[in-house]
């Protein structure tokens, strides 16, 4: 796997001494080489949320503009669908090639489709006006541009991400992850900090350049859309190839210690080869791995109505300008990622490490549970940014590396089969459960689709802690054990 190359000693050595004592008073003590590793993970971690986070906060303002934000319900289900051939191709690669490989196909294909996708931006986003007004076969093009973009950057946000952690979990032991996958997360900000809020802003610059006549006019596809930004982020999503790559090369193979490998030497390997459902046979199979994907479930139900909402009135405030709808997207998700470093360098991730992994994702109900109660009692576009950024923050911060530790005590196939097919379908199954019933949200009225709300979402909430519980139980005795769950 790696070569046991290592990077140039010198000043270099005493900087890397100096971020580990940093990181240790906040994370935990860490090993020099231990470290490390989890610093460069962090780096292609960074460069995977980065352009996901910008790409996942540009997909909806363009979607808003080349088609409404009253088909946002409708995307979704039509992503969940393209999910399922994607999702079947990527099981097939996985039988057919190693882990590392494809850290290599999974980022070209996204790379270059996004690229593709940010020339089209250019072309046809426009005022919203002049989209409606187009004769009716460049109309239809351009909507279904708006579809394929947000059905690509939803695949991306399922696969590359989950394709990441799957790996982490292979090369890190249950201990060393409850200091070094918080590391991570934190590391990984960075990008979804500055992404969204700086990429997101290139059209408004663009169009103060065009109305100062600095701009010619045969450039106006860069400030009337996000094709720069998509572009870059594809730039980026390219660039995790060789960021893998480095970390194989450079990382030594001693503390790339597999948990399932200690686990697994008195337990026999599946001898046949894995189908293409057997991730979702898996899941079903096992009480496990179905909470894990319970729990995915109702917290992204509850958020997705949360978003919808957030999106509606987005588009209310700021529906007249594509710039300022695409800059307010960007602050958004410039904000989740700031507080959730925040949350990170204030020891957040540290309560699964200190309390335990079952605390941990049992506080995660909780909160989310008074969020609800606050979006049921009302508010401004103000209001539904704090629940939003608090709800995203406290997920990625506090569930996010407690949730990644369930998948450590698995075999190989159920981390990379079950795991694809639980935060893949398992996020966006929950989002189109949550766009199913925001669909109900003109024939019921606002006041009924607000009580509807809260009559779904706390007895959901009350099954997710119970589920949380469980996961935290089962996953304490296969530690203690050191025994395979499933």
């Amino acid at each position: 796997m790696a070569n046991n190359v290592h990077e140039p000693k010198g000043v270099s050595e005493s900087l890397w001494s100096l971020f580990r004592s940093l990181a240790s008073l906040i994370f935990g003590k860490f090993e020099s080489e231990e470290f490390k590793k989890f610093v460069r993970m962090g780096l292609v971690f960074t460069l995977i949320i980065g352009s996901y986070w910008t790409l996942r906060t540009l997909k909806n303002g363009v979607f808003i503009n080349l088609v409404s934000g009253n088909w946002l319900p409708i995307a979704k289900t039509v992503s969940i669908l393209f999910l399922i051939p994607v999702v079947g191709i990527y099981s097939t690669l996985l039988n057919r090639h190693s882990r590392e490989k494809m850290f290599y196909i999974v980022p070209l294909f996204y790379g270059l489709a996004i690229l593709l996708v940010g020339v089209l931006f250019f072309f046809v986003q426009a005022p919203t006006a002049i989209v409606n007004s187009r004769p009716m076969a460049f109309l239809l093009f351009t909507k279904f541009v708006g579809f394929l973009q947000y059905v690509l950057i939803e695949s991306y946000g399922s696969l590359l991400p989950a394709l990441f952690w799957a790996f982490a979990s292979e090369v890190t032991g249950t201990e060393s992850a409850k200091k070094g996958f918080p590391l991570i997360y934190a590391i990984g900000q960075i990008g979804a900090i500055f992404g969204p809020k700086y990429l997101l802003k290139l059209p408004k610059y663009f169009e103060a350049l065009a109305k100062k006549g600095i701009l010619p006019q045969s450039l106006e596809g860069l400030y009337h859309s996000g094709a720069l930004p998509a572009i870059i982020c594809a730039l980026f999503t390219l660039l995790i190839i060789a960021s893998f790559r480095y970390f194989l090369r450079v990382t030594p193979k001693s503390v790339l210690a597999s948990y399932t490998a200690h686990a697994q030497k008195a337990e026999s390997q599946h001898k046949e080869e894995p189908g293409f459902l057997e991730g979702l046979w898996l899941m079903l199979q096992h009480g496990y791995l179905f909470g894990i994907f319970a729990s995915i479930f109702v917290f992204e139900f509850i958020v997705t109505v949360f978003d919808f909402n957030f999106q509606k009135a987005i588009e209310a405030n700021f529906g007249h300008s594509n710039a300022l709808m695409l800059e307010y997207q960007g602050y958004y998700g410039s904000w989740v990622n700031t507080v959730t470093l925040a949350c990170l360098l204030l020891g957040v991730g540290n309560i699964a490490r200190l309390l335990g992994v079952g605390i941990a994702l049992a506080m995660v109900p909780v909160i989310v549970g008074g969020a609800l109660y606050t979006f049921i009692a009302g508010g401004d576009i103000n209001l539904l940014l704090v629940l939003m950024v608090g709800s995203k923050a406290i997920g990625y911060a506090l569930n996010g590396p407690a949730q990644k530790q369930l998948y450590i005590p698995l075999s190989h196939d159920a981390r990379f089969k079950a795991q694809a097919w639980i935060e893949s379908f398992g996020s966006r199954l929950s989002k189109e459960g949550g766009s199913l019933f925001n669909l109900l949200y003109k024939p019921l009225g606002a006041v009924s689709y607000i009580a509807w709300t809260g009559y779904l979402g706390f007895p959901m909430i009350a099954v997710w802690f119970c589920t949380a519980l469980y996961l935290g139980a089962r996953h304490k005795r296969a530690v203690q054990e050191n025994k395979i769950v499933c």
